[in-house]
C-alpha cells in the first residue's frame, strides 16, 4: 500500500492527474491554486475523503466538475462505477476528456451541458450526484435532486459555515424528496470541512429542475 491508504497504482494515477491539472495553468482555469503540492493536499486528497460514501455500484455524476474534482478522483479510485463529469463550459469539458484519455479511464463520460437541461433527459437515473465548490447547499440540492433515483444520495463538500447554509432550509428538505442532511466531518484536523449527505426518500416534484439560472435567483424554500 502507498500513503493515505491508497494502493501504489492508485497513488501513481492520482499524482499523474495532479500533474495534468497543473499543466493547464494559463490555458483553462480548472481549479484554484495549481502548484502540484497544493493540488495534492488541498484538492485531490480532499476529494478522496468522500470515496467511502460512494454507492457500492451504479452511476454517479459530478455536477460542475471543472477540473474533475471530485469526479476524476472518484473514477480513479472506483473504476467499478460509471462516472459522469458534467460542466457547462466547453473548454473545461475538452480538458476533462483529454485528461480521462491520458489517464486511460474507461469509466468516465464527459457531458457539456447546464445541469438543469441535462436533468430533463437523465431524470432520477443516478445513484449519487455530488458537487464541490458549486453553490450553497439550498441551491445545490435543487440542482442535484432531480438527477438522483429514490434511495440514492446527494453529496456536497462544505466548510465551517455549512450550518449557515442549511439553516434556512431546515424542515423543508422533503419538498425536494430529500432527507435532512447528515453531516460527516473529515480529515480530523479541526478545520471544519464536512460532507453533507442527503438521501432521496421520494421522487423529486416535476416542477424541478426550473429553467437554467433560476435556482440561484429565486430560492425554492421561500
Amino acid at each position: 500500500m502507498a500513503m493515505n491508504g491508497l494502493t501504489t497504482g492508485q497513488e501513481e494515477t492520482l499524482r499523474r492527474y495532479g500533474e495534468l491539472l497543473a499543466s493547464y495553468r494559463g490555458r483553462v482555469r480548472l481549479t484554484g491554486p495549481q502548484e502540484e503540492g497544493a493540488l495534492w493536499e488541498d484538492h485531490i486528497l480532499d476529494c478522496a475523503a468522500s470515496v467511502p460514501h460512494l454507492p457500492p455500484s451504479g452511476r454517479i455524476v459530478d455536477v460542475g466538475s471543472g477540473g474533475g474534482l471530485p469526479g476524476l478522483v472518484w473514477a480513479i479510485l472506483r473504476p467499478d462505477l460509471d462516472v459522469t463529469l458534467l460542466d457547462s463550459v466547453r473548454k473545461k469539458c475538452d480538458a476533462l476528456s483529454e485528461m480521462a484519455d491520458v489517464l486511460k479511464l474507461r469509466n468516465v463520460r464527459v457531458v457539456w451541458s447546464r445541469c438543469e437541461d441535462y436533468a430533463r433527459g437523465e431524470r432520477e437515473s443516478f445513484d449519487l450526484a455530488g458537487a464541490r465548490a458549486l453553490a450553497q447547499a439550498g441551491v445545490l440540492t435543487e440542482l442535484l435532486a432531480p438527477l438522483v433515483r429514490v434511495e440514492g444520495r446527494l453529496l456536497a463538500f462544505k466548510g465551517p459555515l455549512h450550518g449557515e447554509e442549511t439553516a434556512p432550509v431546515v424542515g423543508r428538505w422533503g419538498d425536494l424528496g430529500l432527507s435532512a442532511p447528515a453531516v460527516m466531518a473529515y480529515h480530523g484536523d479541526g478545520d471544519g470541512r464536512v460532507l453533507l449527505l442527503w438521501t432521496k426518500e421520494a421522487p423529486c416534484p416535476g416542477r424541478f429542475p426550473r429553467r437554467a439560472g433560476v435556482a440561484e435567483k429565486t430560492h425554492w424554500w421561500r
